[in-house]
């Protein structure tokens, strides 16, 4: 799970070039590699200041050789978790689900029940987009309350020199280089893209935002 803490402009004050992330592209071994391995969390404010966009990468470290064949599992949801009154407890969800070539999307709405276990929101459906392919152009699709949706293979935007984290941590390097060498480039992520007007979030000019992926049981 990864977590991170926002503060918007939800009365539309202006936050252009604000981006806060989470990462760590290795997680369990039970989720590494698998359909649930989240990689990276973003929260921003979009190029439209009255949205905010959550991208939520997931299946760290494909090749473009593995890009192509690589598909969100239709057994597996993916939850935006939104707390907008500071107890860390999520007020708000937004989920996406695979079936067949379609991502579909519910919320921002309030979870059934909140922790680890959640169930789809059938009576809140925001929209659907077709699942973009590797080396397609984009499909973007956009709801009647002005939530646009992505998903599909994008290349992994996160910068991370690992070789040279590994010999700081070892003691025969004492900082990063600049520039540094990005450990993650030339790989993928399948990327799941919803941007949401700020007034489907509610009032609070503070919120945290955390990701999850949940297993079908």
């Amino acid at each position: 799970m990864k977590k991170t803490k926002i503060i918007l402009g939800l009365s539309l004050v202006a936050i252009s070039g604000l981006i806060f992330m989470s990462a760590d592209h290795i997680d369990a071994p039970a989720v590494t590699g698998s359909a649930n391995d989240i990689t990276d969390v973003y929260a921003f404010q979009g190029a439209d200041s009255n949205n905010l966009v959550f991208v939520v990468n997931e299946q760290g470290l494909l090749s473009p050789s593995a890009s192509a064949s690589a598909s969100f599992s239709e057994n597996v949801l993916t939850e935006i978790n939104i707390d907008n009154n500071g107890d860390n407890v999520e007020d708000l969800v937004i989920q996406a689900i695979r079936k067949g070539n379609k991502m579909y999307f519910f919320g921002p709405v309030a979870p059934g029940t909140t922790g680890t276990s959640s169930t789809i929101k059938t009576g809140s459906p925001s929209g659907s987009v077709d699942i973009s392919a590797y080396g397609a152009a984009p499909s973007i699709a956009t709801a009647t309350n002005g939530m646009k949706f992505f998903a599909g293979p994008r290349d992994d935007p996160f910068f991370f020199d690992f070789t040279r984290f590994t010999a700081i941590l070892g003691g025969s390097a004492t900082s990063f280089n600049n520039p540094g060498t990005d450990t993650f480039a030339g790989t993928n992520v399948l990327a799941t893209v919803i941007e949401v007007p700020k007034s489907l979030l509610g009032s609070s000019s503070t919120i945290n935002v955390w990701a999850e992926t949940k297993q079908k049981q």
